[in-house]
């Protein structure tokens, strides 16, 4: 009896202290690399309660609500560092983020020069390490610069990313890029999209300062999280064979024409040592189920500006992005607290 009352009493604390919180927002702009700016934007829990804002909405997307640049809580947080697809921003996770934060913890989300919406310079998109090396550039601030640092657990240290950021937080836990590799995977299965790329993102040629070697390893992430990510296939067998941190990827069923989860996702999980890793394919889930949420209307305004892009909102026929987020969070978090 003694033990129910003591896990009652822990459990409702906990509920109270997360109906307690806030939501907070920052964001700062990291100067460490001169040539390398990066954007950052911060959600982290706050007790303070107002002036609301909405952020990452548009008149396509729905947002959420946070206190802009309200106190730290001083309480010891996990850290989650996340990653943006291909030409996106923060604004595609802003979603996933806002719950993270709900639960306590503090998430950091850098717009990926080159490959950002509101960066797309050729020179930059090309640079391929990068996208990892800037998630290991927001770890560090984090943990050693920022407000934060000493209201964060630097031994719980978890990487997301959707599309090809799922492609870069591979990476922070040993997954390498192999030209070889990729070269041969799509002459073997020519995917339009996915190969497509390759000379944009640096993929086909050695470039200007590429490092000798391709592994972008930070030990300091403890698990990652994929979103069917893109370009998996440009990862050498050998390196997935050899990566001893847990990841859970996760992948949407219904191929849109571009990313069939069975090359892409299915590549990874096939590849990793089954007890690090764990498989889901949401089979009602399209690429972008994994986005924020879409207002009513937003396929028809999509189109109306770009005949086709109303794909960015459609989802499976018997679900809706809602419901495919709530699995998806709770999928998340269970796997990161299981590690």
């Amino acid at each position: 009896m003694k033990q129910l009352i003591a896990v009652f009493i822990f459990v409702f604390f906990s509920i109270n202290t997360a109906i307690g919180q806030s939501i907070g927002f920052e964001q700062i702009v990291l100067r460490d690399v001169a040539e390398r700016p990066l954007s950052v934007s911060i959600w982290y829990p706050t007790k303070q309660k107002m002036p609301l804002t909405r952020i990452g909405e548009n008149i396509v997307f729905v947002g959420t609500d946070v206190v802009k640049n309200a106190p730290v809580l001083t309480s010891r947080s996990p850290l989650i560092v996340l990653s943006h697809g291909y030409r996106g921003s923060w604004r595609n996770l802003n979603w996933l983020a806002h719950e993270f934060a709900r639960l306590g913890y503090v998430v950091a989300a850098p717009d990926h020069p080159g490959t950002t919406t509101f960066d797309t310079a050729e020179e930059k998109a090309a640079q391929w390490w990068q996208r990892p090396s800037d998630l290991s550039r927001v770890i560090t601030y984090m943990l050693e610069e920022s407000d934060w640092r000493d209201a964060l657990d630097d031994s719980e240290v978890s990487a997301i990313g959707h599309s090809l950021g799922g492609w870069s937080v591979l990476q922070l836990v040993g997954a390498q890029f192999n030209r070889a590799t990729f070269k041969a995977e799509c002459l073997r299965y020519p995917n339009p999209r996915v190969c497509g790329l390759s000379d944009e993102l640096g993929l086909t040629a050695k470039q200007p300062n590429e490092p000798l070697s391709s592994k972008v390893f930070d030990s300091r992430v403890k698990r990652a999280v994929s979103l069917d990510l893109g370009m998996a296939r440009s990862f050498s067998i050998s390196s997935l064979n050899a990566i001893e941190k847990p990841v859970l990827v996760l992948a949407a069923g219904i191929d849109i024409g571009d990313l069939p989860q069975a090359q892409e996702s299915g590549y990874i999980a096939e590849h990793l040592a089954l007890q690090n890793r764990r498989y889901k394919v949401y089979e009602a889930a399209t690429h972008f189920s994994f986005m924020q949420l879409c207002k009513p209307g937003a396929v028809e305004r999509l189109n109306e500006e770009v005949p086709g892009d109303g794909i960015i909102c459609t989802d499976g026929k018997e679900t809706s992005r809602e419901v495919l987020h709530k699995q998806i969070f709770s999928d998340v978090v269970r796997f990161i607290k299981s590690q």
